[in-house]
């Protein structure tokens, strides 16, 4: 059984970095390029929040001795298979996943404007994530009772 105290901690930490990335979100692009303290707190906040959802992922993966994952993409796989995730949200979790490691592995080469981009359009997969974890941690508890 997955503790739901630990998900409901790392939900809230998620919940607050999606707060701040949704202020440099409403950034005008000129203003948001203008100053490196958006572009690199945005980077930053984004790395932070995809690995609060890779975070969680393990958590579950591990708690309920699913299949081990052979890399960080391949943890989604298994919520997935385990009917945690659609299979219309995996791209989307691939892409996440990628972003990921290009801000750390290739953190020197990450265009601004693709990182104001996800901002406007990739935020509500956050949500989206959120929703299904949630979901999850509620039928885990209403089986237990």
């Amino acid at each position: 059984m997955v503790d739901p105290d630990i998900l409901a901690s790392i939900l809230n930490n998620l919940r607050g970095y999606l707060k701040k990335l949704a202020i440099l979100a409403a950034l005008p692009p000129q203003e948001f390029t203008r100053y490196f303290t958006n572009v690199e707190s945005a980077k930053h906040l984004l790395q932070v929040s995809i690995e609060c959802c890779l975070d969680i992922a393990h958590h579950i993966v591990s708690d309920e001795g699913y299949r081990i994952p052979e890399n960080y993409y391949d943890t989604f796989v298994v919520l997935h298979e385990e009917g945690i995730l659609p299979a219309d949200f995996m791209p989307t979790l691939r892409q996440m996943v990628s972003f990921r490691n290009r801000m750390v592995h290739l953190y020197w080469d990450i265009d601004d404007t693709i990182v104001y981009r996800i901002l406007q359009e990739n935020l509500d997969d956050f949500n989206r994530y959120i929703t299904y974890i949630q979901n999850f941690v509620r039928d885990e508890t209403a089986a237990e009772k």
